[in-house]
């Protein structure tokens, strides 16, 4: 009999690692939240002192009224990403910061005509918020310990 790591049903090369990653599997997914969590709220944190200031950039994408968006970035950013990071609301906050991040994607590669190069980072973080959409909080989460969540 070999061991199969969670969920996969695949056969490890190494049989005897399939219990350190089955262990360490929520530990892991917990640690990506959080830091994913505290890197939005880095950067909200700048917006949040003015929330209004990205006013003009986001009416230049298209965003009308920019005073509205540029509040709500600023939320999403700062707030957003310590939902994320605590694990409250993981999914509708992951939403909204993915959906923030596919903004920067087309600023970067069709606004600002950076392509794949100028939109990489962007398109890495959002494919981690899509993750926290589908996935949750997990068991390491406020979400978990109310015992409800989205």
């Amino acid at each position: 009999m070999t061991l199969t790591t969670e969920n996969s049903g695949r056969r490890l090369f190494i049989p005897a690692l399939g219990g350190l990653y089955a262990n360490l599997s929520d530990s892991a997914e917990t640690i990506l939240r959080v830091v994913a969590g505290l890197a939005l709220v880095t950067h909200g944190a700048t917006k949040i002192v003015d929330p209004f200031g990205a006013a003009g950039m986001v009416e230049s994408l298209g965003f009308h009224p920019g005073a509205f968006w540029s509040l709500l970035l600023s939320a999403t950013e700062f707030f957003g990403g310590i939902l994320i990071a605590i694990g409250l609301f993981t999914r509708p906050a992951s939403f909204a910061a993915m959906f923030v991040l596919l903004v920067t994607v087309w600023f970067h590669w069709v606004t600002m005509g950076q392509g794949y190069q100028g939109a990489e980072k962007s398109l890495l973080w959002a494919a981690i918020f899509l993750f926290f959409v589908i996935r949750g909080g997990n068991r390491h989460s406020v979400d978990a310990r109310i015992g409800r969540e989205f």
